[in-house]
């Protein structure tokens, strides 16, 4: 087995005296697609952040491609890992075009000029999210699916080899969720050396496109494995409190039909 793109190590963190984060350990694997779930406060978006090194965990540590994260300069961080967050806040009303071209930052020269190879990597991270038409809008104008789509063309242009995305579909509808689990699935099997992490809420596109789930739960990984073995009925009662129907479609695919919501037990 290859050794993982990136791999956290018992990792912790806390927010004053609430611990978030509680001996979390995982890895990143080339060609393949790593979704992450659990409830709302399970600590998903804080490991994303420690991940991508924006955030120092108070135990544990990260490692990229076998290096210590904290101990990179960020442009070699950001020469191979790109990151999808939740929300960007743009102060400036930059078109979609000129945000997509940021992601070559890392790989500009001293005097921060494009030259040809980096125009057409921009316009060739537009063309794949089918995003030409909103090239020239600006930014503040696009709704928040656009705006997640832009985003992710923005790390496609930063051509690095491991993907981490927060909830990068939560504003989209359902045709575009579709295309970019799709997109992320072929994106990862057409080389070996990339990987992707990707936080959702949408446990029936995760149980679809996942090749390995982690679910959180408390600031723990409660079950890891395949979308079959990790989102059974039983687990997705005890972690969400909702009643499922766990079967597979007529391709062999995992799929999810919630219930009900389990009452709760009496005080």
């Amino acid at each position: 087995m290859s050794a993982p793109l990136l791999c956290a190590t018992d990792v912790a963190h806390a927010f004053g005296p609430n611990r978030v984060l509680d001996g979390v350990s995982l890895e990143l694997l080339g060609g393949r697609l790593s979704v992450l779930v659990g409830p709302n406060g399970s600590g998903k978006t804080t490991l994303v952040r420690i991940l991508a090194g924006v955030l120092k965990p108070v135990a544990g540590s990260v490692e990229l491609a076998g290096r210590d994260i904290a101990a990179l300069p960020r442009r070699a961080v950001a020469r191979a890992l790109a990151v999808v967050p939740q929300e960007t806040a743009v102060p400036f009303p930059y078109r979609a075009r000129e945000l997509v071209a940021m992601g070559r930052a890392p790989h500009l020269g001293p005097l921060g000029r494009e030259s040809a190879r980096d125009r057409e990597l921009v316009a060739a991270s537009l063309a794949q999210l089918g995003l030409e038409h909103l090239a020239d809008r600006a930014f503040p104008t696009l709704s928040g699916g656009e705006k997640q789509r832009v985003l992710l063309a923005r790390a496609i242009a930063q051509e690095t080899n491991t993907l981490l995305l927060d909830e990068p579909t939560a504003h989209m509808d359902l045709g575009h969720r579709m295309q970019t689990f799709e997109w992320l699935r072929r994106w990862v099997r057409e080389d070996a050396s990339r990987g992707a992490a990707l936080v959702t809420h949408d446990l029936v596109f995760a149980a679809r496109y996942a090749d390995e789930l982690i679910l959180l739960d408390q600031g723990r990984v409660v079950a890891r494995g395949q979308p079959a073995e990790v989102l059974t009925p039983a687990v997705i009662a005890e972690v969400y409190g909702v009643e499922a129907e766990v079967e597979r479609d007529g391709q062999g695919r995992l799929a999810i039909t919630p219930l009900r919501a389990v009452p709760s037990a009496p005080p």
